[in-house]
């Protein structure tokens, strides 16, 4: 299995022309050859496949597991003012390189924000 650390950061989004380098995700998460979820891998090994948002506010800050239901994936976090779980658009089909983007419907919201991955590095 390949666990690699993926670090993504806001892109350009409504209200953040520029993006925001100190708020994201560090996510621990097994990655195929081509940069993609391994499904199989993961439920090998759930307890190590993490995610940790970062922000300047301390109260944004959470961590939690990276989950899997169905055809969706999660970022579970699981202390109650966390807040609830983030959805990641279509995650299984994103692939994870340096400059690849990611949509995360942050703490339940309506709509989703955009992340470039910044770095992706074995753990």
């Amino acid at each position: 299995m390949a666990l690699k650390r993926i670090i993504l950061r806001l892109a350009r989004n409504p209200g953040f022309p520029d993006g925001d380098m100190h708020q994201g995700y560090t996510i621990v998460a097994p990655l195929d050859a081509d940069g993609q979820l391994l499904v199989d891998e993961w439920r090998d090994n759930k307890k190590s496949c993490t995610v940790l948002r970062f922000h300047p506010d301390p109260a944004e800050r959470a961590d939690g597991l990276l989950t899997h239901r169905g055809s969706v994936w999660y970022f579970h976090y699981d202390e109650d003012d966390e807040g609830p779980d983030e959805t990641a658009h279509r995650l299984a089909d994103h692939v994870f390189r340096k400059g690849e983007y990611v949509s995360v419907r942050h703490q339940g919201g309506d709509e989703s924000l955009t992340y470039i991955v910044s770095e992706v590095t074995p753990v």
